[in-house]
């Protein structure tokens, strides 16, 4: 018998809705695909989607106090873009600073963050 993880993810990346200059459906559909691997596995997981122009630490701010974390998932469209190293480095430290308990995960693709997670929870 496999354990099932405890905890609740959440996963923390860019709003692609609210990006200029792309298709945001088929990241869409990959969040989706990402998000029922959580379901699949029995975990609960809280989206936090948003938009670096728009004050996104707030926002990160309130979804890291509604709930007592397990893991937090940072997606790599933060992490990976050179000009927002600066916010990647102002989240790693936002997830420390109110949820120093949860373990810190990054994800390739919005498909795998499940994976992710998964291998802080097991």
């Amino acid at each position: 018998m496999i354990p099932v993880p405890e905890g609740r993810v959440l996963v923390i990346g860019l709003d692609p809705t609210r990006l200029e200059g792309w298709d945001p459906a088929p990241v869409q559909a990959a969040i989706a695909r990402g998000q029922a691997t959580f379901a699949a596995h029995g975990l609960e997981a809280d989206l936090c989607l948003v938009a670096p122009d728009d004050n996104p630490l707030a926002a990160m701010e309130s979804a890291l106090t509604r709930a007592d974390y397990a893991c937090v998932v940072i997606g790599g469209g933060i992490r990976g873009y050179e000009p927002l190293l600066e916010l990647f480095e102002q989240v790693v430290n936002l997830v420390r600073r109110l949820a120093p308990t949860a373990a810190i995960a990054f994800n390739r693709t919005p498909e795998d963050t499940a994976e992710a997670a998964l291998r802080w929870l097991r």
